[in-house]
């Protein structure tokens, strides 16, 4: 592509709007771009509600990562889209995409508002603005969003989530497709992840010794409820890993899932309900952890990307669209219609524990 092989350094605008999970299988192609291109500017624009996803990664002194964060707000200003305050808080974010003149523009979501970012940004003359050329199986997808693009990728309709980005970002700068063996993924700079400090909340044991118990977090709810693992399940889960010396942490994020994990944890030694916690809050929470095990759900990706002992449990989705490959201290069970047994977990876990 011609931009790429230009003398100066290119603009780069990364479109990847949400949720958790989504943004999070995303981080590699940072990784990816600077490698090939130390000097391009990337600029990321990002729901606003993910922005805390992002900031480790933002360009300092002595890491160079992502230079601009820019928020949006698309899901808060459909529920006031008559708002003078919307419409101020939209001209403002078009006027941040506007103030670079882009060479690239990397969309990776495939929908209409986040091809719509792509038509509002400042773009040079020869830009390439590069995105899904077709839907990947149990994926959103609204194919009017090839319209916004001067190329349409196409990638196999089972491609996991962070193979789909580095296809568009590859195409994009003529570059051969990255082999996941070859190039694992990347996400946090590792000293990051090391400073995280300890989460501290009400419950939480300590030994004879004065020091925390180690503790299990297990995230067992999700937005769509066919993903949920059965709650007798985490109960037997839950037993086995407090036999074992395991302190049992069972986060939530609503009134109703508060309510499951309060049963759950009834029927657990030494379980408990935290109290609620932000995304910031979330990163020292699984960092400190000795394991998390979760469903499909953004909060256990968050575990496995910082590269923490994860099992992932699939019950209702496709494995091969988020699974944890790119470490030996995360465990994948279950699949799409096939919810695994308490002692398939188990298992996991134990394997897990031993590498880590």
């Amino acid at each position: 592509m011609q931009t790429a092989q230009a003398s100066q350094p290119p603009k780069i605008l990364l479109v990847k709007l949400s949720s958790l999970g989504d943004v999070l299988h995303n981080l590699p192609i940072i990784w990816d771009l600077r490698k090939c291109l130390p000097n391009a500017q990337i600029d990321w624009i990002v729901e606003e509600a993910y922005v805390h996803l992002l900031e480790p990664l933002k360009t300092t002194d002595s890491f160079r990562g992502i230079d601009r964060i820019i928020p949006v707000a698309f899901r808060r200003w459909r529920k006031s889209v008559f708002s003078l305050r919307t419409w101020r808080e939209f001209f403002a974010m078009r006027k941040a995409l506007q103030t670079t003149t882009y060479d690239v523009v990397l969309e990776t979501q495939g929908l209409l508002k986040s091809a719509l970012v792509c038509a509002l940004a400042k773009k040079t003359d020869t830009a390439a603005v590069a995105g899904l050329g077709n839907a990947t199986e149990h994926s959103g997808y609204e194919p009017m969003a090839r319209m916004f693009y001067t190329e349409s990728v196409h990638v196999p309709v089972k491609c996991h989530a962070i193979d789909r980005s580095r296809w568009v970002m590859c195409s994009a700068f003529d570059w051969p497709l990255l082999n996941r063996n070859d190039e694992p993924p990347r996400f946090y700079p590792q000293d990051f992840v090391q400073q995280l400090p300890p989460l501290l909340f009400e419950g939480l044991k300590k030994t004879e010794q004065g020091t925390p118990v180690p503790y299990v977090v297990c995230f067992h709810s999700t937005a769509r409820a066919a993903k949920r693992w059965p709650n007798d399940h985490w109960v037997e889960l839950g037993k086995e890993l407090a036999r074992q010396g395991y302190q049992v942490i069972l986060p939530w994020g609503n009134e109703s899932e508060m309510k499951v994990s309060a049963l759950i944890a009834s029927q657990i030694p030494g379980a408990i309900v935290p109290r609620a916690f932000s995304i910031e809050e979330a990163y020292s929470l699984v960092a400190h952890a000795a394991l998390t095990v979760g469903v499909d759900t953004g909060l256990t990706h968050l575990s496995a990307v910082l590269g923490k002992p994860t099992v992932e449990i699939y019950c209702d989705s496709p494995r091969w669209k988020t699974e944890g490959y790119w470490s030996r201290a995360i465990a994948n069970v279950g699949d799409m219609k096939t919810i695994p047994s308490v002692n398939a977990v188990v298992q996991a876990v134990q394997v897990v524990l031993k590498k880590s």
